[in-house]
């Protein structure tokens, strides 16, 4: 249910911002300020108290937004979440407005696990193979060093997972010699 109104906001910050000819500011603005709210607890704190009126919560978060300097896009958005209570939902809020901006520019975000470190080259030449298997999308990768991996690559794009590990691989091999197929 959570990811439902964090979708929902996100559409209607999306649209207005696409209005305006900034989905892309936008959606720099609001990992600024979804960040500023996970990183200082006593601001989070302060917009969940409920015997704080929604005023009061809706001009402290208007502060904080211009003080970071975001788009009066961002700020209001940042506003209104904590005067309705949704401060707490904002980095939700913020990736499903970023899966909407990057929806709408033919990209996709790939999260991928490696043993290693990758390479520059390494990254561009796995984001093509991706980009390939994906038709043709643009692929952003996140990546992130996992040292539980013996090597390759973990991939999960959305609900899809590829799997170009060594540890994946130990394990259809094992899969494929316990069914009497090796």
């Amino acid at each position: 249910m959570a990811e439902g109104v964090d979708r929902s906001y996100a559409k209607a910050l999306f649209a207005l911002a696409q209005e305006r000819g900034q989905a892309d500011v936008v959606a720099r603005d609001l990992d600024v300020v979804a960040d500023l709210v996970v990183g200082e607890p006593e601001l989070r704190a302060f917009l969940s108290r409920p015997w704080i009126t929604a005023a009061i919560k809706r001009n402290a978060a208007a502060e904080a937004a211009a003080r970071l300097e975001v788009v009066p896009l961002a700020r209001d958005f940042l506003a209104l979440a904590a005067a309705h209570g949704r401060a707490e939902r904002l980095p939700g809020i913020a990736a499903a407005y970023r899966e909407l901006v990057d929806a709408a520019a033919g990209r996709v975000r790939a999260r991928v696990r490696t043993a290693t470190p990758l390479a520059d080259g390494e990254r561009e030449a796995l984001a093509g193979r991706l980009s390939r298997v994906l038709g043709g999308k643009q692929v952003m990768l996140e990546d992130a060093v996992d040292q539980a991996l013996l090597g390759g690559f973990v991939a999960e794009i959305g609900s899809l997972r590829v799997d170009g590990s060594l540890d994946g691989q130990l394990a259809r091999l094992r899969e494929r010699l316990v069914r009497g197929q090796g």
